[in-house]
């Protein structure tokens, strides 16, 4: 069932049915959250056909009302525009002429096309927010479902999922609408797809296979569309002001002005992100715009169309003029069109940055001498825009970025590899990538079988999987250990203090390891360590197809069909390298495999070995999985590093903490044999050393005392990791 948020219960609650306030046949729109708060009321009552009824009228009222706003701003601008500067000494009286008149031409627009007054339909920004982010048709595929209409709740429910994609409940109820009978797949649309999102991918598909002509087609088609959206959210930004300020502190007319006007052109600013953002992801697709001409010049290029090829370029160039290989490429094509050709960007394309500019220059104006903030969304901004009193810290945010872009996979600047014993048995080459290794003897037979005993004797005690099904496949058993558990079941006897001290060392040596070889002088901090071993399950594997963990990404959101993966909630967005220590061979299946963004094309497959540790970056540049294990059991140690401290993780601080506290125990448990027993060390082996007890008070101060210093990094469970 969809949740009921707080800002709809109080409307729920405040407010009588508001729909009987708009008789059917008078002709007004009824403003969406008087409908919206009606339909969710019967939803709660389980009135479902008047339930879904209104949730309908609700949606289709905020989408009359949104082409309303866009239709009556793009007339009035035309009607009631500013043609040119106003004359001095009249400029003022003048220029409020026309506002006053676009003014009035706004409000008899939109009361003509609403059939009421526009005021009736401002609803609270809890709402808003509700429809931006599809909420209505959570409830709607309820109802529409409790109605047995099944087409017709697959698609709300679809159409939700698309903008919700971390939402589990749906996320369950999308898995059984597909096991379904009946429902078909065509019912599986997005009832308010974007035209150019679609048109984008297809062409970018087209690119990537050399389907040149193809691709500029949907290119083509997909730029148009998103100048027109683009149009269409700049025109909703000329809503009412965003009254942050507090009552004492009331503006005057032209302090108020600019303060609106500037929150329109940020809003403005930014609706290159919101066109540029794909329904359900956080992040904006870089450069959108640009990018669009870019793959254009290539795609026409290489179908002989040097005139539209040029023509691509030169409107690019309007975003970088001083990009090198652009500027040789207009050379080349200025060389192929002749010397009296001339060549032009595109108009729409020059209006767009030419205003963007205008824009960008009130703003940095408005922040450098009225206060406030700007987050340009722009990496093309001219840096002669800026003004010098803001340029440092746009100039940080710059190197910021371009150290997070920067390929550290160059061997070259790593310097020699010096760990002893340690072999580099395949790099990025080699494994047909980026930011990928494999190290072979970082631990001997001998660890490796100390670390398998620890496993095992561990067995159904770890960390809350206790060998059920695994969560990737029901084929095989899964079993986990956090450091923190071995060392508190090493504490209680329950399993070897030496092996569980040993999975510290293990971990902490490969982070060593791959921090020397990938993060030179910087420091890499564990995010999370699991002792992992998945069991295939007996008589249960015969016609087996799926996989033991599925292609993913280790710190975003692997989107195989639009080739992307997005760094954003609720992936581990921290997370900046991966290692995966293997313990054991003897089982079938259970390989390492790297593919492409479309998670199918296998690029690299490494076979697990004692002593073998695997390590990469953990961004979309190395989707990986693993093959099905069919027989025996695997076990490995999987490792995750951060570059920040603040994502450090906590229990292997406390561990830590605990290891020294029972390494001390045993020096003195064992200074006390000596003075007692006066044991020789000269020769012979060691006993294996007492179990401490009794640790769980000092364990607390430590713990107390760690939280006094005030470092206190984020906490994370095995289940938040898994």
């Amino acid at each position: 069932m969809a949740s009921l948020p707080l800002p709809l219960l109080l409307l729920l609650v405040l407010s009588a049915p508001g729909t009987s306030l708009f008789p059917p046949g008078s002709g007004r729109l009824v403003p969406y959250d008087l409908l919206y708060a009606d339909g969710v009321r019967a939803y709660f009552a389980r009135d479902w056909p008047r339930a879904a009824e209104l949730l309908q009228r609700a949606l289709h009222s905020y989408s009359q009302l949104l082409a309303a706003r866009r239709g009556c701003q793009g007339r009035c601008r035309e009607e009631a525009g500013f043609a040119g500067p106003p004359a001095a000494p009249c400029w003022e009286t003048r220029f409020f002429d026309r506002v006053l008149q676009r003014a009035e031409c706004l409000g008899e627009c939109l009361g003509r096309r609403l059939g009421s007054e526009p005021s009736l339909h401002r609803a609270s920004r809890e709402i808003q927010e509700d429809f931006e982010q599809r909420e209505p048709y959570n409830y709607l595929q309820v109802a529409l479902f409790q109605l047995k209409k099944l087409d017709e709740a697959v698609s709300a429910a679809h159409t939700f999922f698309v903008a919700n994609p971390q939402h589990l409940q749906m996320r369950e109820d999308m898995e059984k609408y597909q096991r379904m009978a009946g429902v078909k797949l065509e019912s599986f649309r997005d009832l308010q797809a974007t035209l150019y999102w679609e048109a984008y991918e297809t062409g970018v598909q087209h690119y990537n296979v050399d389907e040149y002509l193809q691709a500029a087609v949907k290119l083509e088609e997909s730029l148009e569309e998103v100048l027109l959206a683009l149009e269409d959210c700049r025109a909703l930004c000329e809503g009412p002001q965003e009254d942050d300020t507090e009552e004492e502190m009331q503006l005057g007319l032209y302090e108020a002005i600019a303060a609106h006007y500037i929150q329109v052109l940020k809003c403005r600013q930014h609706c290159v992100l919101e066109v540029a953002t794909k329904p359900g992801r956080v992040s904006a697709t870089d450069d959108f715009i640009p990018s669009h001409l870019d793959l254009l010049q290539f795609a026409y290029d290489q179908v002989g169309n040097h005139a539209l090829a040029a023509e691509c370029a030169a409107s690019y160039l309007l975003f970088y003029p001083s990009d090198e290989l652009m500027l040789e490429k207009m050379k080349r094509y200025q060389a192929d069109l002749g010397e009296g050709a001339s060549v032009a960007s595109r108009e729409n394309i020059q209006r767009y940055v030419q205003r963007s500019l205008m824009e960008k220059k009130l703003i940095y104006y408005a922040v450098e001498h009225l206060g406030g903030t700007f987050d340009d969304p722009d990496p093309w901004t001219p840096d002669e825009l800026i003004p010098e009193s803001l340029k440092q810290k746009h100039r940080e945010n710059q190197e910021k970025q371009r150290l997070e872009n920067l390929d550290v996979g160059e061997q070259k600047r790593r310097g020699p590899f010096t760990f002893e014993g340690i072999t580099i048995a395949m790099d990025s080459l080699q494994l047909n990538g980026s930011q990928r290794v494999v190290f072979d003897r970082v631990l001997t037979d001998s660890e490796c079988k100390d670390i398998l005993r620890l496993a095992k004797a561990a067995g159904g005690t770890g960390d809350g999987y206790r060998g059920r099904q695994s969560p990737h496949t029901p084929h095989e058993r899964f079993e986990g250990l956090t450091v923190l558990k071995a060392l508190q079941l090493a504490q209680d006897g329950t399993v070897n203090w030496r092996d569980a001290t040993l999975l510290l060392h293990a971990s902490e040596k490969s982070r060593k390891i791959v921090e020397s070889y990938f993060t030179p002088g910087k420091r890499l901090h564990f995010s999370f360590t699991h002792l992992v071993c998945r069991t295939a399950v007996e008589g249960d594997q015969d016609g087996r197809m799926d996989l033991s963990h599925p292609v993913h990404a280790d710190n975003c959101l692997l989107d195989p069909e639009g080739k992307e993966c997005w760094r954003e909630p609720p992936a581990y967005m921290y997370r900046d390298y991966s290692g995966i220590l293997y313990l054991n061979d003897d089982f079938h299946g259970g390989d390492l495999f790297f593919t492409e963004l479309d998670a199918v094309t296998v690029t690299a497959q490494v076979r697990p070995k004692c002593g073998k540790l695997v390590a990469f970056s953990s961004g979309g540049e190395n989707p990986h999985g693993v093959w099905a294990v069919t027989r025996g059991r695997r076990c490995a140690i999987a490792l995750w590093y951060t570059l920040s401290p603040e994502h450090a993780e906590q229990e292997r601080m406390e561990a830590e903490d605990l290891m020294r506290q029972g390494d001390e125990e045993q020096e003195l448990s064992h200074t006390d044999v000596e003075k007692h027993m006066g044991t020789d060390h000269s020769g012979g082996a060691s006993p294996e050393p007492p179990v401490p007890k009794e640790r769980a008070r000092s364990t607390s101060q430590r713990r107390t005392s760690s939280s006094e210093s005030g470092q206190q990094p984020q906490k994370l469970r095995a289940r938040d990791e898994f």
